[in-house]
């Protein structure tokens, strides 16, 4: 599996987005299979046919939006997919509408409950899967640094919290895990920053992980070239003084960048790991072990999936929060000032 994901690295962004997108459609559907089995409601009329058309209309709406931002050039080459974008909002309505209305008309004496509460569970659903999956794009075309280093944060503070918490556990962490323990939970927390930081450091000296992703229409290819930005240019930054003394250093050259990767990775660390609870309580909620069997050993793709649907949402909203707007750019450039003029922090 880490082959694979490694050649669709090398192959691009546009696989990667079909990756993604793959993978939310397979944890829809688990999701959607264990309302079905628990409600015992294969007998509805229309409902699975209605959650995948519903499926379907939330996604032409999310990625319609992203082909009108990140694909003008080539939208505006061609007439029909101008008219689609013109009114995509009205079109994306217009199908939900029609959903909404068959259901309503699918709606059958005695199963009234029944239906509405598979009616919610699609949507919650929908909420989780199709939602966070569109995040995930959105951070990709920002840079596949940004796409990379919290998937492999998250992916690293579940290892290294496993063999800290196999070695050195002894107090449990949490009731909804009780093989948690607090050890793994530290060790994973200090491992994952160190990772990510060491991590972000060799992929912010290549183009290719740090320019964000535009398509070219003359090519018909995602492009990832580019002057890289100032995250991305090496800078000399003076050591506080407490440090110093411990490190032996008086400057250090690093990335701008690799301080975003310390908050990035303090997410993955200590309120990733929550969604994982999240939906070990809704495995304990319906007595379920795993979410399903798709990967021999580790359950359904959901249960490898549960804390970076969290960290996608994160890493959107800092991106618009702190990068976009500068907010974080201001500060590097408060802390590099401190540094030249050499003032004690």
């Amino acid at each position: 599996m880490i082959s694979v994901f490694f050649l669709i690295i090398y192959l691009g962004s546009f696989m990667l987005m079909l990756l993604v997108l793959s993978i939310q459609v397979k944890c829809y559907h688990e999701i959607i299979t264990i309302g079905y089995r628990v409600y015992h409601s294969y007998d509805l009329p229309w409902f699975r046919s209605l959650s995948w058309y519903f499926l379907l209309c939330v996604n032409y709406f999310f990625y319609g939006e992203t082909v009108a931002d990140y694909f003008a050039t080539f939208v505006q080459r061609r007439e029909q997919l101008q008219f689609l974008i013109r009114y995509h909002r009205f079109i994306s309505f217009a199908l939900y509408l029609t959903g909404f209305c068959m259901f309503v008309l699918s709606l059958v004496k005695k199963h009234y409950r029944l239906q509405f509460y598979m009616f919610a569970w699609t949507h919650v659903t929908l909420l989780i899967t199709v939602t966070q999956s569109h995040l995930v794009i959105q951070n990709l075309f920002e840079g596949m640094i940004w796409f990379l280093v919290p998937i492999s944060s998250v992916i690293c503070n579940d290892i290294t919290a496993y063999i800290f918490g196999f070695f050195f556990g002894r107090t449990p962490l949490i009731k909804l895990s009780p093989k948690k323990t607090w050890e793994g939970f530290i060790g994973g927390f200090f491992s994952t920053v160190v990772f990510g930081f060491i991590f972000s450091y060799f992929l912010a000296q290549h183009q290719y992980f740090v320019c964000p992703v535009e398509y070219n229409s003359e090519t018909n290819r995602f492009m990832t070239e580019c002057e890289p930005s100032e995250l991305f240019q090496m800078k000399k930054y003076s050591v506080p003084p407490l440090l110093q003394a411990v490190l032996g250093w008086e400057t250090v050259n690093m990335y701008p960048f690799q301080m975003h990767s310390i908050a990035l990775s303090t997410f993955a660390s200590l309120i990733g790991p929550f969604g994982g609870f999240f939906a070990s309580g809704f495995k304990r909620a319906f007595k379920i072990k795993d979410f399903a069997d798709t990967i021999p050993g580790h359950g359904g793709i959901m249960d490898r999936f549960d804390c970076q649907y969290l960290m996608a949402t994160f890493v959107h909203v800092y991106i618009t929060s702190f990068i976009r707007y500068g907010l974080f750019t201001i500060l590097t450039r408060i802390l590099l000032v401190i540094s030249l003029l050499n003032i004690p922090i």
